[in-house]
């Protein structure tokens, strides 16, 4: 799991790449905590366009940092999604509760 960030102008975009499960959760959401920190971002997009796998563990993540940004008086939306991990986002409703851009081909 690699985690990619690019800040531009008061927007973070983090790119999640390779699998995103129980075992990574807990170091992907230390890293992504220190970006948010380093940045204090107003905007935060999730990119999950390189993401391979994801299970429940992932829908903890975006929600975490759905919640810290809403804390920090920002925004927060998830782009991208493909494949498997839109099949988990779609299962899990989450898009109720952040918005979900998935990108038409």
């Amino acid at each position: 799991m690699k985690i990619y960030a690019e800040e531009n102008n008061g927007s973070l975009r983090l790119s999640f790449s390779g699998e995103l499960d129980h075992h990574g959760a807990k170091g992907v959401m230390k890293t992504v905590e220190n970006l948010l920190d380093e940045y204090l971002p107003r905007v935060c997009v999730i990119d999950l366009s390189e993401l391979s796998f994801m299970d429940s563990s992932g829908i903890a993540v975006i929600l975490r940092i759905n919640k810290r940004m809403n804390g920090m008086g920002g925004k927060a939306w998830v782009e991208n999604p493909s494949g498997q991990a839109l099949r988990v986002i779609d299962a899990s409703g989450i898009d109720r509760v952040i918005r979900v851009i998935v990108q038409t081909r």
